[in-house]
């Protein structure tokens, strides 16, 4: 089964703010610590602190790096990675977020990706940032990352470049064909490591993704914001199947209050002559306390025309109104059996049998028998003919056992063969009815 980690960004996003929503979401700080270990640099350390932003609890994360003047690059970046002999997975995380920086600053000062310098984004704490979020993913599991939009501040901020706009050209980069917005809030709310998380492991942006939802946390930066808690939140879970599309269709009504019972009745089967799918009739209580009726028919794009017409038209409404709705029609076949040598179709779908109405009802009338007694035969007749078991429902759809109904009538079949001696002329067995036609 798929884990999903969902990153929501309303107050943006930094190294430090994913790591610190994971940790509070319920990776074990001790493990992660010990796989940013194996990186073969010295002079870190990690904390974890609960902390408080406009009333939420969670987790703010320091990394405790010495100053430095090293500045490193790309390729050195990717050999201390491969030195350090990482869960398989948690380094191709690490590749790929600090690739993206690559490419982001390779792009903007115009050299090859390999030779790009790292200044702020090669620290250690960026390093222990970006390999710590993806240790921490591991350690939950995670197979998906997704995203909400994600938002900026706006203004100037400081870098080892001088000053830069906010948000900084690596972000703007690195977000390119990522939905984003600004807030008016004068501070950098997205880094270009965070971003760079975004951007190389997330397989896509946009609102929480269909899953069963089994922990959260909150990552908190530092500065306290006025109007928001300066947090990225983290939602984990495990994905559900999402809903595939259906089969577009229109769904058109309208409101009568001047129409009687037999034109009603004349305009559903003129809607479903006219290629309708359905169509029925609301009660309804219009204008002025009117009684009224709502006429809706669902017809496919191909006929919805010649339906809508027809619903105008019988009805006498001044006008129709539609949407455009989706179904999932259930795969169904159709057979033919016989009752008493009169044909009867019958709709077949998983777990369940339906005799065609109009059929069952003609044959009735013909043999003389209750309704439901051709329905009950007609279903048992395709059972024994295709050898398949009681278990396809009976017209109800209950599925498995027979229907009660049924029940009912072979007890009482059985206590008209105890008084008159004999089969009666309508059970089970199916033995001829008297000659003559008794419709």
């Amino acid at each position: 089964m798929t884990r999903r980690a969902w990153f929501h960004c309303f107050s943006g996003i930094a190294g430090d703010m994913a790591l610190g929503a994971l940790v509070d979401a319920g990776a074990d700080l001790d493990e992660v610590r010990e796989l940013c270990r194996r990186i073969p640099v010295g002079g870190w350390g990690l904390e974890a602190e609960a902390v408080m932003r406009n009333g939420i609890a969670a987790t703010h994360i320091n990394v405790l790096a010495e100053a430095t003047t090293v500045v490193r690059t790309a390729a050195h970046i990717n050999g201390l990675l491969d030195e350090a002999r990482l869960p398989e997975r948690v380094r191709d995380r690490a590749v790929a977020v600090f690739g993206a920086l690559a490419r982001a600053e390779g792009k903007l000062h115009n050299r090859p990706p390999e030779q790009v310098h790292f200044h702020e984004v090669g620290a250690l704490d960026a390093i222990i940032d970006v390999v710590g979020t993806c240790a921490a993913l591991e350690l939950l599991d995670v197979d998906e990352v997704h995203a909400s939009p994600v938002a900026h501040g706006i203004g100037m901020i400081r870098s080892a470049h001088g000053a830069l706009p906010n948000p900084p050209p690596a972000v703007v980069e690195l977000l390119r064909d990522v939905p984003v917005y600004g807030l008016d809030i004068p501070l950098e709310l997205t880094t270009p490591t965070g971003a760079a998380i975004l951007a190389a492991l997330s397989v896509g942006f946009g609102p929480l993704p269909p899953m069963s939802i089994e922990a959260s946390g909150f990552g908190a930066g530092t500065a306290q914001l006025d109007d928001r808690p300066n947090l990225t939140q983290v939602v984990l879970g495990t994905a559900v199947d999402e809903l595939v599309p259906g089969q577009p269709v229109q769904l058109f009504e309208v409101n009568v209050d001047d129409a009687t019972g037999e034109t009603l009745a004349h305009t559903l089967s003129a809607l479903l002559h006219a290629g309708a799918h359905d169509a029925w009739i609301t009660p309804i209580l219009m204008k002025k306390g009117r009684p009224g009726h709502m006429v809706s028919a669902l017809a496919d794009e191909a006929v919805a025309v010649q339906v809508s017409a027809a619903l105008v038209r019988e009805t006498g409404s001044l006008g129709v109104r539609g949407q455009t709705l989706e179904r999932w029609p259930a795969a169904r076949s159709f057979d033919e059996v016989e009752v008493d040598g009169l044909p009867v179709r019958v709709k077949v779908s998983a777990g369940r049998v339906k005799v065609e109405h109009d059929d069952a009802a003609r044959a009735a009338k013909r043999l003389g028998l209750p309704l439901r007694e051709v329905v009950a035969r007609a279903e048992a007749e395709w059972r024994l003919r295709t050898n398949r078991p009681d278990d396809l429902g009976a017209v109800d759809g209950t599925g498995g056992g027979p229907h009660p109904d049924h029940a009912e009538r072979d007890h009482h079949l059985a206590d008209v063969e105890l008084l008159h001696g004999g089969p009666s002329a309508g059970d089970v067995a199916g033995q001829p009815e008297p000659d003559g036609d008794a419709g």
